[in-house]
């Protein structure tokens, strides 16, 4: 069902929620990472590359359908 591409794709994911998650717990509310770079990274993360994660077909996917 998924391939080595989408298995990728979920430990960047992964990867990339931790990183936002321990920018957002930085210091106090009026801080940048908090208050800007960390939204921006989950967002990103909820709203585009995990879905594409779920998604996305490899090569070898396509392959073995023809």
């Amino acid at each position: 069902m998924f391939g080595a591409l989408n298995y990728k794709l979920f430990g960047l994911s992964f990867a990339l929620l931790v990183l936002g998650y321990i920018c957002l717990g930085q210091g106090p509310v009026t801080n940048q990472l908090s208050w800007s770079v960390a939204p921006v990274i989950l967002v990103g993360v909820y709203c585009v590359l995990l879905p594409i994660a779920i998604v996305i077909r490899g090569k070898e996917d396509t392959e073995k359908k023809r």
